[in-house]
């Protein structure tokens, strides 16, 4: 038997059986949208629901009892203080005021006559050819007259009020409501409302905040008047900024709460009373606070936390406490410093010590991908 023949094919296999297998192949790296921490003063704030309010609110009454016989305005104009809105008859009026002068110049006459009574009773008394009761007649006579034209002077005067009043106008400045009356109805003298005015600049915006939020308003409103932003619910433009001008005196009772107003000037009437706003009392500023978009952080069981891009290109699971979020974004008041680049978006394809490749966030030309 040729055994070297045999023995060939044995140790080929034999060799064949001690071949290394070849290396797993490397994950390439994973492909993120990365975004910078910034440091940047950022404000400390309540955010509230509230109600604009008008400074000013004015319900027009008459002050005389007649006939309405012309309005000055119409439904919705812009007023100024003084100018005439209704106008109520004044024909009676002015008969009054007539007879009240025809009365003082009656009033005046009498006296004259009871003045020249009085002189010529005063020299008679002088040459003992009066008696002093007469001469005491004469005097009573005098300052009787006298007060009765007192008297008819103040008549007078009521009565030129009450034709003043005939001519209403508006004690502030202000935009109309709807009128409640028209031409030719009667009025009665302070018996309903003919209209009401409201001022619009400025406007106040009311809102309030929880009796554990109080104690930080009154800490932060001792160092100086505090800051509110305004905004309609769905308002996308730039909030309008006022002065925090009014804390209630008490927390009410049921709600808990604290009603707090700011004045906000309005020239350009965007608010209007009695609309919903999103109001944010600013209680201070946090200098150098860490920023990162708020997507960049997420939640495991132990809290938050964000991946780190380290130098070289690796990933690092960082733990972060968040403070306060502003719109996107949010503070980061511990585990991050300014500078450092975490993951922004694609935090499902990477692991802890990962490599990852970073490509410019969408809407940015300036962000290059890195290898």
């Amino acid at each position: 038997m040729n055994r070297p023949a045999l023995l060939f094919p044995a140790l080929l296999l034999a060799a064949g059986c001690h071949h290394e297998a070849p290396p797993p192949m490397t994950p390439p790296p994973a492909l993120v949208v990365a975004a910078t921490a910034v440091a940047e003063d950022v404000p400390l704030y309540l955010d509230e629901i509230g109600r604009t309010v008008a400074r000013e609110r004015v319900s027009i009454q008459p002050q005389v009892t007649g006939r309405i016989t012309k309005i000055h305005f119409t439904d919705g104009q812009d007023l100024k203080a003084g100018d005439l809105l209704f106008t109520i008859d004044p024909r009676p009026y002015q008969a009054q005021l007539d007879a009240a002068e025809a009365n003082l110049a009656q009033s005046k006459a009498v006296a004259d006559l009871a003045r020249l009574e009085f002189e010529r009773a005063k020299t008679l008394l002088e040459k003992k050819a009066l008696s002093q009761q007469e001469f005491d007649s004469a005097k009573n006579a005098l300052a009787v007259d006298e007060a009765r034209i007192q008297q008819n002077q103040a008549a007078i005067e009521s009565t030129k009020v009450d034709l003043d009043y005939c001519s209403i106008k508006s004690p502030i400045d202000g935009r109309a409501g709807q009128r409640l009356v028209d031409m030719g109805n009667v009025v009665s003298a302070n018996s309903g409302s003919l209209l009401v005015i409201q001022k619009l600049d400025p406007i106040y915006a009311d809102f309030t905040v929880t009796e554990n939020d109080l104690p930080k308003v009154q800490k932060n409103m001792a160092a100086g008047t505090l800051r509110v932003e305004v905004r309609l619910p769905d308002d996308t433009e730039a909030p309008r900024s006022g002065d925090l001008t009014f804390v209630d005196n008490a927390v009410a009772d049921g709600t808990g709460t604290v009603r707090l107003r700011a004045t906000l000037t309005n020239a350009d009437h965007h608010f209007w009373p009695g609309q919903f706003i999103r109001a944010r009392l600013v209680l201070a500023t946090s200098k150098n606070a860490v920023m990162i978009p708020a997507e960049a952080s997420q939640m495991s069981p132990t809290g938050p936390f964000v991946y780190v891009i380290k130098g070289d290109s690796t990933t690092e699971l960082r733990p972060v406490t968040l403070g306060q979020r502003q719109e996107d974004r949010v503070v980061v008041q511990q585990g991050l410093s300014a500078g450092d680049r975490i993951v922004l978006k694609g935090h499902a394809g990477i692991m802890p010590g990962a490599k990852v490749r970073e490509e410019a966030p969408a809407g940015s030309p300036g962000e290059h991908a890195k290898p």
